[in-house]
């Protein structure tokens, strides 16, 4: 009876301790994955910070004049190319709005148009 008791607390410790390697084994490959992730992230931080170093500099404005006076054939701005208000084009004269037969379809109270639309013909439908 004592044997067996024996054999059954060995058995349980040899199953505890594979137990508890299993559980190392799988907390270790975690923290390898941690660790990678955190490695990458880290890449992608250094990435996003040159990209804005790239974008800054792209975007500066001596780097935009240079660029301007290389490929566009502009010429500084004279003052006499001003002119003043009065100098402009009379505005153009309000036109009336064009009655819409569908809007006084849909509008209470006015008078819906005679002709009809679309491809079906008015069979004496009244309203």
């Amino acid at each position: 009876m004592m044997r067996l008791v024996h054999i059954l607390v060995i058995a349980a410790l040899i199953s505890a301790a594979t137990y508890v390697y299993k559980i190392k084994f799988d907390s270790t490959l975690q923290a390898e994955r941690v660790a990678k992730l955190r490695n990458e992230l880290r890449h992608e931080h250094d990435v996003v910070a040159n990209l804005r170093g790239e974008w800054a500099r792209l975007q500066t404005p001596a780097r935009i004049q240079g660029l301007a006076e290389r490929h566009l054939k502009l010429q500084p701005m004279q003052t006499n190319q001003f002119d003043t208000f009065d100098n402009l084009p009379p505005r153009p004269p309000e036109v009336p709005p064009q009655e819409d037969p569908i809007a006084s379809m849909i509008a209470p109270g006015q008078k819906a148009p005679t002709e009809t639309t679309g491809s079906i013909a008015n069979r004496g439908v009244t309203r």
